[in-house]
């Protein structure tokens, strides 16, 4: 006499293989995703009627006092660490404040040139 339970079927469907593939497809987002740092301060940049996208990697950062910031470095310093980059790359990329006097700003494109860019690319927000 038999008295166990009826035998129980197998599921027909596995549940492993699936979670390995959400597992292996979450690595492969978090390798290849670049998180990109947040400003080091908060800037509202001007307004502009053209549109264009920006190709320019370093970046110099510029609040509404003229404070400048690059790559953790603030002041005229960030100046100093920029200037070996300009031979890598002829064009530097500017994030200003709206609020930033206009003769500050033609100040720092003048030393940006001396230390060796030749085009910048300023960063502003469309209509």
């Amino acid at each position: 006499m038999d008295f166990s339970g009826p035998p129980r079927k197998p599921r027909s469907e596995q549940i492993l293989p699936r979670i390995n593939v959400v597992f292996l497809l979450l690595i492969f987002f978090l390798m290849t995703s670049q998180i990109a740092p947040p400003d080091p301060f908060e800037l509202t940049p001007p307004t502009a009627n053209q549109e264009g996208e920006a190709t320019a990697e370093p970046t110099l950062y510029i609040s509404a006092t003229g404070t400048l910031h690059f790559d953790g470095t603030e002041g005229p310093q960030a100046l100093n660490r920029l200037a070996p980059l300009a031979g890598d790359t002829d064009v530097l990329l500017i994030k200003a404040d709206a609020q930033l006097a206009a003769s500050t700003l033609a100040k720092t494109l003048t030393a940006v040139t001396q230390a060796g860019f030749a085009s910048v690319e300023i960063v502003v927000a469309g209509p």
